[in-house]
């Protein structure tokens, strides 16, 4: 999500903590080499926590196996991070649920931050991202995620994300059986309940992804705020890789609203072009740029040759 915003003009910073050695230091390297400041990254622990990717085909689903435990970030307590500095300058916060579930002192150092950005005035957005094999150090996600998406003005989710953490779903879908049509209007329900439950909240987005098959999708999304903002809907055929779609959406989202801050409609468009984009390109980064996001937006989805 960084390296989306980064490679649309915006400045960020992403905060972590790291190991101090090689490997650490070559992913360091890599985040500056797509222009995303590394400042604020701590130093200590004693290793990257990584996972591992078996990419599905067809009627073979994708398998993820973490391996997280005992990471450098696992390891984050509160008050390691002086957040109050980190944000000071900052137009926007935005986390994911995956740092809650890695480890407590994690959600920790989490909701130290959400809870500083809004003392400060500073917007905070999170992508709710349930990963249900993460939630193994003894709390569930219903009973950390509450807490911390209570500070949040922007929430991003997806319909397992919003029934698996918080009960909330449309009446009668069944994602695996929606042969690729997802209706939007359906996912309205999903966004009034959350912000009920979340009065903080300006504005409620839902990914659409309908599922033909691993390698074949449908792809929108629907934004709430004053009304229901819904896209138009990419047919995916041919996907390259679908790891960071969620991430590119965001990164997309978040450039949206900051730079068209009174059109709802134009930024969830530009977030769902992005990330169907991103379903193209190998590997987690969205390397596309503010012009190849537009282009598509305008239709011009031919992938004929630009010479």
């Amino acid at each position: 999500m960084a390296i989306s915003l980064a490679n649309y003009g915006i400045p960020v910073e992403f905060v972590t903590r790291l190991p101090d050695n090689e490997i650490a230091d070559w992913c360091i390297s890599e985040l500056r080499k797509y222009n995303v400041g590394t400042n604020q990254i701590a130093r200590g622990g004693e290793r990257v926590g990584i996972y591992f990717l078996e990419t599905g085909a067809v009627a073979r689903p994708s398998k993820v196996v973490y391996d997280r435990a005992n990471s450098s970030v696992a390891e984050v307590t509160k008050g390691m991070f002086n957040w109050r500095e980190i944000l000071k300058d900052a137009s926007w916060f935005h986390w994911t649920g995956i740092t809650p579930a890695i480890s407590q002192g994690a959600a920790d150092a989490c909701l130290e931050a959400i809870q500083t950005a809004n003392e400060m005035g500073v917007p905070v957005s999170c992508d709710l991202n349930y990963r249900k094999n993460l939630w193994k150090y003894g709390k569930t996600a219903s009973e950390v995620m509450p807490n911390l998406v209570a500070g949040c003005d922007v929430i991003l989710g997806n319909e397992e994300d919003a029934e698996k953490v918080f009960g909330i779903k449309p009446e009668g879908f069944q994602v695996e059986h929606t042969g690729g049509e997802v209706d939007a209007a359906e996912f309205e329900s999903v966004c009034k309940q959350l912000m009920q439950k979340f009065p903080r909240a300006k504005k409620v987005i839902i990914t659409l992804r309908g599922s033909i098959n691993a390698n074949h999708n449908t792809w929108g999304g629907c934004l709430y705020s004053d009304k229901l903002y819904q896209s138009k809907r990419y047919d995916i055929t041919h996907i390259v890789d679908r790891v960071g779609g969620g991430d590119s959406f965001m990164g997309g989202l978040i450039y949206g609203l900051l730079t068209h801050k009174k059109d709802d409609q134009k930024a969830l468009d530009f977030a769902v072009a992005a990330s169907c984009l991103k379903h193209t390109v190998y590997g987690d980064f969205n390397l596309v740029s503010v012009s190849e996001v537009e282009n598509l937006m305008k239709g011009d989805g031919s992938g004929r040759v630009v010479r």
